[in-house]
């Protein structure tokens, strides 16, 4: 993809209450093309999208902090939870941020990899942000649905279910780091391991520093993380929450980092998000650190999941919208994407 220079991420309305408690609702704005919003929409919630582009679940737009689309399939509402699927690598991609900001953790570091710290071991020194950025070289085949090897099912439901970081760790480097990129969630479980082995807590103390530092001050009271057996968030697939906390997720992102006066996140750590790899993916989006560039115009970014799992921020339009369904990847995954986009068009003078 083209790559363009990051624009600046819009302050909160000074007015406008955060929604650390209630989302402020603005259903009669006026300030984008409401009628083709929903049209689209629409269209995505009726029995003639399902050949398209899937099935929708749910669906809602923040524009300027404000909540002004909002729409769930029935027998959903603001209360469902949704799978994240690989919006997950996202959140961990703000827990390493919280670290990073306490001193614990330094993205340029060699990765802390128990497997790898043998002298003449070729990965020990892969660091941080090469495996945040997808680009460690490590072999790993993310297949969900052929029928050939499939390292991320096999990780996930299969042998190396109960240890998920050690499965990923062990496999050898098929390239030099910084020189391919692959899409992994292996190493977004070496990272979620990486930051409990920093901060020296696991399992149930792990989750409960993820509440206290991320979820609670933002609001985020839905979010049900999972653990595998040896206690490693599996941080690159399991983060059940409702559609209105991953937009809460997206406005601490579209914020900079900041939430109600308080800097949550680094300062720079969410412009490092959104800046392209060095060794960007053959395909019309781009890839940031745990992040997709793109989806909804140069300047967008996104956290995406597994059959059509979105939240996408467009700073140009102080946008965020979050979308969660069940579109194969293909033609109907493309068709997703081109709808994201086609929405965000409507908000675009």
């Amino acid at each position: 993809m083209t790559t363009t220079p990051l624009i600046p991420l819009p302050r909160h309305p000074e007015n406008l209450a955060w929604p650390t408690e209630t989302w402020p609702e603005a259903f009669e704005s006026t300030e984008f093309d409401r009628a083709r919003a929903q049209q689209a929409i629409d269209f995505a919630f009726s029995q003639q999208a399902l050949e398209k582009m899937g099935e929708t679940h749910a669906f809602l737009a923040v524009h300027k902090g404000s909540l002004v689309l909002e729409r769930y399939a029935d027998g959903g509402d603001q209360t469902t939870t949704f799978p994240s699927w690989s919006k997950a690598k996202s959140i961990t991609h703000a827990l390493v941020g919280l670290l990073v900001r306490d001193g614990k953790l330094e993205t340029d570091a060699r990765a802390d990899a128990p497997e790898w710290q043998g002298s003449e071991d070729p990965r020990r020194d892969i660091t941080l942000d090469q495996l945040l950025r997808m680009s460690s070289g490590l072999k790993f085949t993310e297949d969900y649905v052929d029928s050939g090897v499939s390292d991320v099912i096999e990780m996930l439901f299969g042998a190396g279910s109960d240890d998920v970081a050690a499965h990923a760790a062990n496999f050898p480097l098929a390239h030099e780091p910084d020189t391919v990129w692959n899409y992994s969630s292996g190493t977004s479980n070496i990272v979620a391991r990486c930051a409990q082995r920093a901060l020296g807590k696991s399992g149930e103390a792990f989750e409960r520093w993820m509440f206290d530092n991320l979820f609670t001050p933002i609001g985020m009271r839905s979010p049900q993380p999972k653990f595998d057996a040896a206690g490693t968030f599996i941080g690159s697939s399991f983060c059940y929450a409702t559609a209105r906390d991953f937009a809460r997720f997206g406005l601490l992102y579209m914020r900079d980092g900041m939430w109600d006066g308080a800097r949550l996140l680094p300062e720079g750590w969410v412009d490092y998000a959104r800046t392209p790899t060095k060794t960007p993916p053959d395909e019309p989006m781009g890839y940031g650190a745990h992040w997709w560039l793109g989806i909804a115009g140069p300047d967008s970014f996104s956290a995406n999941g597994y059959e059509g799992q979105f939240t996408v921020c467009v700073p140009s339009l102080d946008l965020i919208m979050v979308r969660h369904g069940k579109s194969e990847a293909g033609e109907k995954g493309d068709a997703v994407r081109a709808w994201l986009a086609d929405i965000a068009d409507c908000f675009r003078g």
